[in-house]
């Protein structure tokens, strides 16, 4: 899956509130053939090979902050990942821009990698908050043109959403506000999707974001995953997620 529970982070019910996501196809998925691939196959796989090169690193990871190899599937493959809906990102529900798979289930691309990384206090306690960074960065690849439609679905989804109310699965219905920033990184286009979602009787809402950058017609997207007050957004990993593909393509 494309999201862990992070223990102390968040509750089960904020992490309903993000939504779940789409179970995303490690390498080993699909039929085992001993038939070599074919020439297509062949390229369809270094076509991946290179949009994996282009994930952050550990090395290129700000301070503090560590992989997920083990408990996530990183380096996703074969997108879509689960049947993809018919609904375009321009009509589905309002509540979809708060589950992190919508883009695969919504406007599939044809090759996508993840991985996923955490940023955990030293301390938590009663008397600390725990402050701790859990998220990802998946690299969508479109066919030509097909990005740049991606990202105007995005933005007006996130317009005709500013606010709505989400029923959850326990009963519980959740305010959710909407609002898009610039992502503050040069690119072709860029956004930073927020989302608050305030619980009954709760003064303090969940925050998640995610920032979309397209370069060409890869749309790179880092996701922090929902937690109280947060110290850090995605401005804590994005400059250097950016600067990873850009590194890795320039040659």
């Amino acid at each position: 899956m494309r999201a862990r529970h992070v223990a102390g982070a968040v509750t089960v019910a904020a992490m309903t509130v993000l939504g779940t996501s789409a179970c995303s196809a490690g390498p080993q998925a699909g039929p085992p053939s001993s038939a070599p691939p074919s020439a297509g196959q062949s390229a369809s796989a270094s076509a991946r090979d290179r949009l994996r090169d282009g994930l952050l690193t550990q090395a290129q990871l700000p301070r503090g902050f560590h992989l997920l190899t083990a408990e996530i599937n990183s380096t996703t493959t074969a997108a879509p990942h689960g049947p993809a809906s018919t609904v375009p990102i321009a009509s589905m529900p309002c509540s979809e821009l708060g589950v992190q798979s919508f883009m695969t289930q919504h406007a599939p691309p044809l090759e996508d990698v993840a991985v996923g990384m955490e940023q955990v206090p030293e301390q938590i306690s009663e008397q600390v908050p725990d402050d701790a960074w859990f998220g990802q960065e998946a690299l969508d690849r479109y066919a030509p043109g097909r990005a740049a439609e991606v990202m105007a679905a995005i933005r007006a989804a996130a317009q005709r959403c500013p606010s709505y109310a989400n029923a959850l699965d326990s009963g519980t219905t959740t305010q959710e506000t909407v609002s898009v920033t610039a992502a503050g990184v040069p690119a072709d286009d860029s956004l930073v999707l927020r989302i608050a979602s305030a619980l009954p009787d709760d003064p303090e809402p969940y925050v998640s974001e995610q920032a979309f950058v397209r370069e060409g017609d890869v749309i790179l997207m880092v996701q922090k995953l929902v937690a109280k007050k947060p110290r850090a957004g995605v401005e804590a990993v994005l400059p250097a997620a950016v600067a990873a593909y850009r590194a890795a393509t320039a040659h």
